[in-house]
């Protein structure tokens, strides 16, 4: 059974992590996806990380590698008429064209969006953005710090009073990423319902805004955000996290917890707080929280993190618990494992792990059938196979450096 983007073609002209993740995304639902390098020094992301510091000789780098798996690449001089119409040929004979280019670049390379459908009118035209197409911004170069800074994300984590916080790992630029792919597979079903092309934007801004969609329509609708909470003062006690006697954590997440609270605290062996009216029901929890935490947290201390979670499943109570993993607990977790969020890929320096395919399709699962391309690995077989030129013509291309 083919994979559901068998038979789609993706140009893909984009650099960093917000446009490469998104056809990624498509080249793992089984998109062909060739990846448009500048020929001199190619995709940025190429140079910035290597596994431990070394050199990419010796190690994958991770960034380039998360960034551009099932890919393949070509390597051209877009400044030359050769570059473009290269391009151009390509763009005939393909589905979808990605670039994440500041306003304006593309339109002065002769790869915007109007000069595109002129050549294919039901090309799908995706462009990710810092903040938009339109507005007073949108012309603004962007990273993923900033799309964390302008969409509120530094202001939601952390606790009350706390500055700004920072969150790692290029969340902006991967949430981009997602709905981009989105986008541009409603845009391919639309194609198919209706037979038009059209251009997909997608941005740091609105995905994010997106990704914070319950306190946004708070704000929007009731006048207030969410806002920070401090965990010793947690409105509601089972709604938190505790530190368990080895200094590791686990997380809470009871949203009824007059349901839950006096199995809770007899299985804690805190019996009396059952009793206690300070903690009668939820109003009562939530008005005397910070006595509530002091005594769960002194409980949960008496005992490592792996007994209380193992006591608590044995428990009566039904009680919804979980482990506070770090990033560095991610490929040992079971549920990782069992459900392939993490996979082994053969790479010519080895087998690595790399992050699965995230969303599982009983019929036509998405799959990671190739690592990320060496700088210009398939220029030639891409000029010969798919545009049909002879040996001769692309070795004249590669002697006038467009190649």
């Amino acid at each position: 059974m083919p994979a559901p983007l068998d038979g789609i073609r993706v140009l893909d002209w984009t650099i960093w992590q917000q446009g490469p993740v998104c056809s990624v995304m498509l080249g793992d639902m089984g998109a062909e996806v060739i990846k448009i390098e500048e020929r001199e020094s190619g995709d940025p992301g190429r140079h910035l990380f290597a596994i431990g510091g070394e050199s990419l000789a010796e190690k994958p780098n991770f960034y380039f590698e998360a960034n551009n798996r099932n890919k393949k690449s070509i390597t051209l001089d877009l400044k030359s008429p050769e570059g473009v119409q290269i391009v151009h040929e390509l763009v005939a004979k393909s589905d979808v064209f990605v670039q994440n280019f500041r306003k304006g670049v593309a339109d002065r390379l002769g790869l915007g969006y109007q000069q595109l459908r002129e050549i294919n009118p039901k090309l799908i035209y995706a462009s990710a953005t810092g903040y938009g197409p339109k507005g007073p911004d949108s012309g603004d170069p962007s990273f993923d710090y900033l799309g964390i800074a302008r969409s509120g994300i530094m202001l939601a984590a952390g606790e009350p009073g706390m500055p700004p916080m920072a969150v790692g790992g290029g969340i902006a630029d991967q949430m981009g990423a997602i709905m981009m792919a989105y986008g541009v597979m409603a845009a391919l079903v639309a194609r198919e319902r209706f037979g038009v092309g059209q251009e997909v934007n997608a941005s740091h801004l609105g995905s994010m805004a997106w990704l914070q969609g319950l306190s946004l329509s708070c704000m929007l609708m009731a006048g207030f955000p969410f806002g920070r909470t401090e965990r010793k003062t947690a409105g509601n006690p089972l709604w938190n996290h505790y530190e368990c006697g080895d200094g590791k954590w686990l997380a809470l997440a009871m949203l009824q917890a007059d349901r839950y609270f006096g199995d809770l605290v007899r299985a804690l062996g805190k019996p009396e707080m059952a009793d206690d009216p300070r903690f009668a029901n939820a109003l009562e929890r939530s008005q005397n929280a910070a006595a509530c935490i002091v005594e769960l947290d002194a409980a949960f201390a008496a005992k490592p993190r792996d007994e209380w979670i193992e006591h608590l499943r044995d428990a009566p109570g039904d009680f919804i618990v979980t482990v506070v993993n770090g990033i560095e607990d991610l490929p040992n977790d079971p549920q990782m494992l069992a459900n392939d969020y993490i996979v082994d890929v053969e790479h010519p320096s080895g087998t690595i792990k790399n992050v699965g395919v995230p969303v599982g399709l009983s019929e036509t699962p998405g799959s990671i059938r190739s690592v990320a391309p060496e700088f210009g690995q398939h220029s030639e077989l891409i000029l010969n196979e798919i545009l049909g030129y002879d040996w001769e013509k692309i070795g004249e291309l590669r002697e006038k450096g467009v190649l």
